[in-house]
């Protein structure tokens, strides 16, 4: 369990706030991690409107993402997120479906507000997408410039791939290309943390919300 850096009470594992003396930590990078600051980024969070800040990974190559100094979400350009799963965790040969089931009972937040933000970098609203098959976490994703996490959710996804939860989605996936073309899902995800259920047959009413949150964004844009 990570503990604050100010006062070293145990944070509860769906927040980065301290309970004791309300210091908001970051519970993804610092201490386990190592990165290093680049500088401000042109883009701002989409929760705090502050700016962001680039800052280094020290992955094997160099790998540059934006992070809110306010909140510590972190924003992902296309394909930076799966580089820094597989530097933290590799190795990973077992599946622990109740490990899997823990992580995310310990980690659901029910009285987490669903909230569509927009992407720091095209200030159109994302999309809502589960991560990877049973991982419980929902992304907010521009199809276009990235992925954005709230705090607490890469450790979310770095314990689910610890857990297996990588192998899992593998299997489904080579599961789900070998059905006749006429029964495949359609392959969307679904706004669900605890079912661990990401496809189903056709449209939902997930489709209508990011369709009607794209065309708001698009009428009331800032």
């Amino acid at each position: 369990m990570a503990k604050c850096t100010h006062c070293s009470a145990p944070l509860p594992a769906n927040s980065n706030r301290c309970e004791y003396c309300r210091t908001r930590n970051d519970v993804d990078l610092t201490g386990r991690q190592a990165f290093s600051l680049v500088g401000q980024s042109s883009r701002n969070c989409p929760h705090c409107k502050t700016p962001l800040q680039t800052i280094e990974l020290h992955l094997n190559g160099k790998v540059e993402i934006d992070r809110c100094n306010d909140c510590f979400g972190l924003f992902f350009d296309s394909g930076k997120i799966e580089l820094l799963l597989e530097h933290a965790v590799s190795d990973v040969y077992d599946i622990n479906i109740k490990q899997l089931d823990n992580i995310n009972s310990e980690r659901y937040q029910a009285d987490k507000q669903v909230k569509y933000i927009k992407c720091p970098s095209c200030q159109n609203f994302m999309l809502r997408r589960v991560f990877g098959y049973r991982s419980g976490v929902i992304i907010d994703q521009c199809k276009i410039h990235g992925i954005w996490l709230d705090s607490g959710e890469i450790t979310h996804l770095l314990e689910w791939k610890k857990a297996g939860g990588q192998l899992l989605a593998a299997q489904k996936e080579i599961t789900e290309n070998s059905k006749p073309a006429k029964s495949k899902s359609t392959g969307l995800a679904r706004d669900n943390r605890t079912s661990g259920q990401s496809d189903f047959e056709g449209p939902t009413a997930l489709d209508v919300l990011d369709t009607l949150a794209n065309v708001l964004g698009s009428l009331f844009k800032e």
